[in-house]
């Protein structure tokens, strides 16, 4: 079925944090994908066909093979290209799994805070805040979350840290987290995040076809 066509198919969801950094990824490893935006309360049965549980990001190989997490989506990629990015080291994988899962937990409670009122609002942030000053204090030594290139981790890490910064932009403004700020702002006003945060209507089965990032040869 899909042997015809020669890209694979991304589903996204603009705004959401794992298909950005997916997206991210893709245009790191320079690699093109037809992009789908997807509406989370409409979404098209065709992605529902392909990956029932109904999340974004969702890549679709020609080969008719399904990626349905973002990090195994940035692996797939960075193995089939020549781009920037290279796998992550056993440290690397470590901060990234901090951060998809107890830094993840605190920034749902802190955004969504009124569903969970065992605590309030500012204990919730405070609890990300843990991960924060993490980052802060790896940030003094160089310019990147592990040197003074972008590496994995920065893709798959800062845009969680720019949706926790806009549940009160702010107080994130304000904070005492200089270095921080300023990693984050070199991705959001970087022109691979401009690329990324592209915005397209919601794809119908009769939309013409969206191509995103660029393939290797491009770069030659």
């Amino acid at each position: 079925m899909m042997s015809d066509n020669p890209s694979p198919i991304l589903y996204s969801f603009r705004r959401c944090p794992y298909a950005m950094r997916a997206r991210m990824g893709l245009l790191l490893t320079h690699r093109q994908v037809e992009l789908r935006e997807v509406v989370l309360k409409d979404k098209p049965q065709s992605l529902l066909s392909y990956s029932p549980k109904g999340t974004v990001p969702v890549l679709i190989l020609p080969t008719g093979q399904v990626i349905e997490q973002s990090l195994e989506i940035i692996d797939w990629a960075i193995t089939t290209s020549n781009g920037l990015l290279k796998p992550p080291t056993p440290e690397q994988a470590r901060l990234i799994a901090a951060n998809d899962t107890e830094f993840k937990t605190a920034l749902d409670h802190y955004k969504y805070f009124d569903r969970f009122p065992a605590q309030s609002q500012q204990d919730y942030r405070e609890q990300g805040q843990r991960f924060l000053s993490q980052l802060e204090q790896r940030l003094n030594q160089q310019p990147y979350l592990f040197g003074e290139q972008i590496s994995y981790p920065d893709i798959a890490i800062f845009p969680f840290i720019r949706q926790f910064a806009h549940v009160d932009l702010v107080w994130f403004e304000q904070a005492d987290y200089p270095l921080l700020k300023s990693w984050l702002t070199s991705f959001l006003t970087s022109e691979n995040f401009m690329t990324c945060m592209t915005k397209y209507k919601q794809w119908q089965t009769d939309s013409p076809v969206t191509n995103f990032g660029l393939t290797s040869e491009a770069f030659l």
